[in-house]
């Protein structure tokens, strides 16, 4: 079945802001919690789709990836755009984001913890580092669990007491931590390893599960957004797993044919030219071109012939130009455009 729009499913228009999309799931996850409905398998079900739709929109860059793609950007495994975020917050996390310590259905109640920030880090990758796939090594400016005193925000050699006036649902500090004050975190950088994979594009995204920012007290941490940006080679230009290139050759190099080197991602090609090839001919290196983000197979290289035109002559060229054009018969038509061509290498 189809998956249904996730403003509709949330019952939101497009231009709703992050309050007016909180207040619209925490509405809806009080209706079909499981907990209160007697494991009612339809309200289950109602409950995911409402969990799936809310994880995707309360995310600033998974919204943005989904208003302009729908439901595609998040199909792929790897956690891209284009490709689905590396798995949605369990239900009770979620739940506990807007109802804390509140669990319904008998379950008793259990202490609430503060979630980390997500963070967002911009990845620059060369368009040869896009070919082949990274693995990286990122220095994220964050906040980490205090060792001092694990995370608690206590001093050493005491600890949280449960506070009288919430009636045994929280804790407070009363002998707080010096290194941390009594936060249970403190500012530090944190080094992430992350795989980019192969066929990676600008704007593409790595979501890395708890790899965000510490919660304070052992609160959980939050994602890391890795947002990738690739540099631009001048060799190339790109259409998503496509590639073209420029082959510039003289006159006489278009009329005799020939051999000549192109290069490719995978290295430098030898193209065979035909004698008598048309400036703005596009000749076709199949499985040449970038891999298939989160596919098997290549896309292809795209060689665009260029005849150049010398723009100052010596005495002698212009002699035998003058000469051969005595000997030229009327010129062809006017050619196709580029990608007409390549429509008709493709077959």
């Amino acid at each position: 079945m189809a998956k249904r729009d996730f403003y509709e499913v949330l019952g939101v228009t497009r231009s709703c802001d992050e309050k007016a999309l909180k207040g619209a799931f925490r509405k809806l996850a009080m209706e079909f919690h499981p907990d209160r409905n007697n494991g009612d398998h339809s309200a289950e079900l109602k409950f995911k789709e409402i969990n799936e739709a809310y994880e995707i929109l309360k995310d600033p860059q998974k919204r943005a990836a989904y208003d302009r793609f729908g439901h595609q950007a998040f199909e792929h495994g790897g956690g891209f755009g284009g490709a689905a975020a590396s798995g949605f917050a369990s239900f009770a996390d979620i739940f506990d984001e807007f109802f804390g310590e509140f669990r319904g259905g008998g379950g008793g109640r259990r202490s609430g913890r503060e979630r980390g920030s997500d963070l967002r880090y911009n990845l620059e990758v060369t368009l040869e580092e896009a070919f082949a796939g990274k693995t990286v090594e990122v220095e994220v400016p964050t906040s980490v669990t205090c060792d001092v005193c694990s995370g608690s925000g206590a001093k050493p050699g005491t600890s949280p007491k449960t506070c009288p006036t919430c009636g045994g649902e929280g804790t407070v500090i009363r002998t707080p931590c010096e290194v941390c004050r009594g936060e249970g975190r403190i500012r530090a950088e944190r080094t992430v390893q992350a795989e980019i994979p192969p066929g990676v594009s600008t704007n593409n995204y790595l979501t890395m599960r708890g790899q965000g920012a510490a919660g304070p007290r052992n609160g959980g941490k939050g994602d890391l957004l890795l947002l990738i940006e690739v540099e631009e080679d001048d060799r190339f230009e790109r259409q998503g797993e496509h590639l073209a290139t420029d082959l510039p050759l003289s006159f006489s190099q278009a009329a005799l044919g020939g051999t000549f080197p192109v290069p490719t991602p995978w290295g430098e090609e030898e193209v065979v030219v035909p004698a008598g090839t048309q400036t703005a001919t596009v000749m076709r290196l199949k499985g040449k071109g970038l891999p298939r983000l989160g596919h098997s197979g290549r896309g292809d290289l795209h060689v665009r012939i260029n005849v150049w035109t010398p723009e100052r002559l010596s005495a002698e060229q212009e002699r035998l130009f003058r000469e051969l054009a005595e000997h030229e018969g009327d010129p062809p038509g006017h050619g196709k455009g580029f990608w007409s061509r390549i429509r008709e290498a493709l077959g």
